[in-house]
């Protein structure tokens, strides 16, 4: 293009581009002073002057989009709305979406929709045309820059750029000596500067932040490696370039360096601990590494620490949500929590601990480990290594003179007992215990070697908890009943919003099992579970599944979820 065409081009764009201030001035998005200020400043930065708005603070880049899209007769497009198919990915490669900053929407025929940030590019489309060698004709969209990146990292792959760049620039023995001594990522929404397995390692645990996910696992295959998140109780494999599995051993390192673990040790299974910020959020890690035949795999627990709900938030309501008050503002006695690994019982206690916890009342807990820090209790870590399990804690926190205390599991007899005996000397105490449901912790505990006397005698509660996904508002889809009298039914579809899950969230649900005299007996008398479960429904005990089934009929769950989480087994 001849020099005098691109000034003719640049004063055509100066124009619309004075349309979009006018644009802005009518939708009153912006005042005339601002306008007149910005073209000021355009003058002297020779930036776009919608960058100028942004920048500014006086509108945001989707209404600057909006704005030049209509100016310039294009689409406006929100990718996170739009379902792209993986056969349009593949006619743009990575390199070529990342140069030209597009991400491919969509092919039909010869025609390929791509969405970019930047209409004032006047050679993009051209250079773009040519990379493909004009086999399609290209129709654009425009897009936000924030959008074109999620997409690419979404559908190419997470951390695809930065894992171009790395192998790009560098071999093996280079990625070995990756910088990875930093201690802490101080906040992993700064620290994406340049290329690196740092930077690699902050996009994932940023990415798994973001998707509200509990758990990060690197998994090592012969040949290959996968990364899954835990995102409301459910594994989602996460789409990754295939360069990756080149730097799985440098990001191994640099997750070890990051929670203080031995680099060189590849033999045995490590634990360790981290802490990074993503803006003013403070994200504890819990990292473990397992030794495998095909390499160290590690998953990291995230966990928030402001994540103390209160007890309606949580999901308990009407008569179990009495009853739990009721039970923890006694001043002795034994509360047990039952359920499976990661059904939220230790977020059930800490909402107990949190509203009896006053400036009268001492809280002493001890776990393995601390997965909350709560203000005004004394919480204590076991460490099996110096000898310090939950018996040689518990014997040493009644030195203390605590009113209330916690333990974070009952695992063996001599746990079992001393928190029976300690409810029995005036304390309240806390606990949780494996078992499928609430009926079921007697024989537990019977089995561990607790006579049935100090069972009845010491414990006031049971309650056995599940965590139930909670159907995403934006795409859930109602389905009506054939009998008008009978309530409709909504079933998870799936949408960007929740990452096609169809879910977004979670709640709890409840099997609350008060010790009444007609339970004693049962218990003296060494019943089943079984038994002791029906005496417990006949007295008003809703179980677990109808629990569940309520939520259904509130709208809030499918019918599948509450099978896939509860039985009915006696």
């Amino acid at each position: 293009m001849e020099s005098g065409e691109i000034d003719r081009q640049k004063e055509k764009q100066s124009a619309q581009l004075k349309k979009i201030g006018q644009y802005l001035t009518e939708k009153k998005l912006i005042t005339e002073e601002q306008l007149r200020l910005a073209l000021s400043q355009q003058i002297e930065t020779n930036k776009f002057i919608g960058e100028i708005f942004v920048e500014n603070g006086w509108v945001t880049e989707d209404q600057v989009l909006e704005g030049l899209a209509f100016q310039y007769k294009m689409p406006f497009v929100r990718l996170t709305e739009v379902k792209i198919e993986k056969a349009v990915t593949e006619i743009i490669n990575l390199k070529t979406a990342l140069h030209y900053h597009v991400m491919p929407v969509k092919i039909d025929g010869s025609r390929l929709v791509v969405a970019l940030s930047s209409p004032q590019d006047l050679r993009l489309l051209d250079g773009l045309s040519l990379t493909l060698n004009h086999r399609y004709t290209i129709s654009p969209v425009l897009s936000t820059a924030a959008d074109i990146d999620k997409a690419v990292a979404r559908h190419y792959g997470l951390g695809a750029e930065t894992v171009g760049q790395i192998i790009g620039k560098k071999d093996k023995k280079e990625l070995a000596a990756e910088d990875l001594a930093q201690e802490q990522v101080q906040d992993i929404q700064k620290d994406q500067g340049d290329a690196s397995v740092v930077r690699l390692v902050n996009q994932i645990l940023l990415e798994a932040h973001e998707r509200r996910a509990t758990d990060i696992h690197f998994e090592p295959f012969r040949g290959k490696f996968r990364i899954r998140y835990r995102v409301d109780g459910v594994l989602e494999t996460v789409e990754t370039p295939d360069d990756m599995r080149r730097l799985f051993p440098a990001i191994i390192s640099r997750v070890k360096v990051l929670s203080g673990l031995d680099l060189v040790e590849h033999r045995i299974p490590q634990d360790g601990r981290a802490s990074v910020t993503v803006g003013n959020q403070k994200l504890d890690l819990r990292t473990s590494v397992l030794p495998s035949a095909s390499g160290e795999g590690i998953v990291i627990r995230i966990l928030p620490d402001k994540m103390i709900l209160d007890l309606k938030e949580l999901g308990l309501a009407g008569k179990n949500l009495e009853i739990i008050e009721s039970m923890i503002t006694k001043p002795y006695g034994l509360i047990f929590v039952t359920g499976p690994t990661g059904s939220g019982k230790s977020t059930t206690l800490y909402s107990c601990l949190k509203k009896i916890n006053t400036e009268d009342t001492k809280i002493i807990t001890v776990e393995d480990p601390v997965e909350y820090e709560l203000e005004g209790v004394m919480q204590v870590p076991i460490n099996p290594n110096v000898g310090l399990t939950f018996a040689k804690g518990l014997r040493s926190m009644l030195r203390h003179d605590p009113d209330v205390m916690m333990v974070g599991e009952v695992r063996d007899l001599e746990t079992a007992e001393l928190a029976i005996r300690i409810a029995l000397t005036g304390h309240l105490v806390f606990s949780t215990l494996h078992t499928n449901d609430a009926a079921s912790s007697f024989t537990r505990l019977m089995d561990m070697g607790i006579p049935p006397y100090l069972l009845v005698s010491s414990i006031r509660c049971l309650v056995a908890q599940r965590l139930i996904r909670i159907l995403c508002d934006k795409c859930k889809k109602e389905e009506k009943s054939a009998d008008p009298s009978a309530t409709n039914v909504y079933y998870a579809v799936g949408c960007s919003v929740c990452h096609g899950t169809g879910f977004l969230g979670r709640k709890a649900i409840y099997e609350v099992l008060t010790v009444t005299p007609e339970i004693r007996r049962l218990v003296f008398a060494k019943a089943s579970a079984g038994e002791i479960r029906a005496k417990a429904i006949e007295e008003g005990m809703r179980t677990l599944s109808e629990e569940g089934w309520a939520k259904v009929l509130e709208g809030q769950t499918e019918p599948d979820e509450v099978m896939r989480i509860t039985t009915d087994e006696m």
